[in-house]
């Protein structure tokens, strides 16, 4: 080789090396966040507004603060289609991903947390499911790596028994009344039922529980069922396209929408708008107002949409779900930010942010702090309470728009919390833990 060429080989090297040294330590200061979505098929609808909000805010800490206290948020999602099996496979490819691997992972789906809430603490990485999920998942010292920040279903079922007790003139006037559940055939839909078979009991209600297949567009058997039965108040558990079509098939036999009450999944406005005029009066259950009201919607217009890089369209930003994904994303930025407090400003590993998730705590000023003061609620996590609040209002659908129509609800905790405690102590026994609260 002749000396010059030799000479600028060398020079190129030595030039390239700090190069390449800056590069591998920049990919050491990162953490990343994996996303389960699904943005085509069935569930879309739902699916593309929630995965939206979630991308917008770690795009916006990237973009405004460089991330978490310095470490940059690389967040890549997967598409699990809302199939538990595409949700595992996503979950095995994307938790060693990243320096110190997956902070938490987000499920967005009742099956795939059941499926991962096996793999979890082998893994040692916790699941944030933000008001689904298991219900007796609130027992930390059991579920230990599960997070149902917000609520659980249980807490939804037993709310709006109280709402239409309260339109009833008190539970007494439950007595003799029939109830329907319309639910999606899948762990989701299944949870709020042994809560409604209980307070049936004790109210003297009549209570049907009445199933709809995957994904939930064929309901006609089960409205025409409705229509014959005519129960006093039907409660929707749907998810996607099940929910417009539960509507539709509700106005197709003559159904009040005034006596439909949907979960929190069922009260977006993809679950209203295809049934046109049809949807006016239909109820459900709201964790979060609508529209942009905080701080933090501010922020993500300046520093991403206003600069034509945010993920949904502009008047998208706000909606029901595009809010609950913003909040997904913020409870897990908080997470590390909390556990970053006892183990320092890098890279953190899941058992480390775990920690983080169980000692959150939302108290007025660090939502104002962060943004999101009159958008997501206060809360405290423990391990005697991995949920952190349990509480929910009741919307209404005016043809246009959701408009609050009641004072928030607590959940029956002295109920609730001893349902769960019974469950999850039965899930210990069969699994063989030893239940107790990890190291502080």
């Amino acid at each position: 080789m002749r000396p010059n060429r030799l000479k600028h080989l060398l020079g190129a090297a030595l030039l390239a090396a700090p190069l390449a040294f800056s590069v591998a330590a920049q990919a050491q200061n990162e953490q990343f966040i994996p996303g389960l979505v699904y943005r085509t098929g069935a569930y879309a609808p739902n699916g593309v507004p929630f995965a939206n909000g979630r991308a917008d805010y770690f795009a916006m800490l990237n973009a405004r603060d460089g991330g978490i206290n310095g470490v940059k948020v690389v967040y890549e999602e997967c598409e699990t289609g809302y199939a538990t099996d595409r949700g595992v496979e996503c979950y095995e490819r994307l938790k060693g991903k990243g320096p110190t691997g997956a902070a938490a992972f987000s499920p967005l789906s009742t099956g795939i947390t059941f499926a991962l809430t096996e793999k979890a603490p082998g893994d040692k990485l916790p699941l944030l499911t933000q008001a689904y999920g298991r219900a007796d998942s609130i027992i930390g010292s059991v579920f230990q790596w599960n997070f149902p920040l917000t609520g659980t279903y249980w807490d939804a079922a037993e709310i709006l028994v109280q709402h239409i007790a309260a339109k009833a003139g008190g539970v007494a006037n439950l007595k003799g009344k029939r109830l329907a559940l319309v639910y999606h055939d899948s762990p989701y839909g299944k949870e709020p039922i042994p809560v409604l078979e209980d307070l049936a009991k004790r109210y003297g209600f009549t209570f049907d529980a009445m199933p709809v297949t995957h994904p939930g567009v064929e309901q006609k058997s089960t409205w025409l069922q409705i229509r014959q039965n005519r129960p006093d108040w039907v409660f929707l558990w749907g998810w996607g396209v099940m929910n417009s079509a539960s509507i539709k098939e509700a106005v197709a036999v003559n159904y009040p929408r005034e006596k439909m009450f949907g979960g929190w999944w069922s009260g977006a406005e993809p679950d209203v708008t295809p049934a046109g005029d049809g949807a006016k009066g239909y109820y459900a259950l709201a964790l979060h107002p609508v529209g942009q009201v905080a701080k933090v919607h501010q922020e993500i217009m300046r520093t991403l949409y206003d600069k034509g890089t945010g993920a949904a369209k502009k008047e998208e930003v706000g909606e029901v779900l595009y809010n609950r994904g913003l909040i997904d994303g913020m409870q897990v930025a908080e997470a590390i930010r909390t556990a970053m407090a006892r183990y320092g400003n890098k890279p953190l590993t899941g058992e480390q942010i775990r920690w983080g998730f169980e000692n959150l705590k939302f108290d007025a000023a660090r939502l104002e702090a962060i943004g999101f003061t009159g958008l997501a609620q206060p809360l405290t996590v423990s391990c005697e309470d991995h949920g952190g609040t349990h509480l929910a209002w009741v919307q209404q659908w005016d043809g246009k728009k959701w408009n609050a129509v009641s004072q928030p609800y607590e959940a029956d905790q002295t109920y609730l919390r001893a349902k769960a405690l019974e469950s999850a102590t039965a899930y210990a026994k069969q699994k063989g833990i030893a239940p107790g609260c990890l190291a502080q």
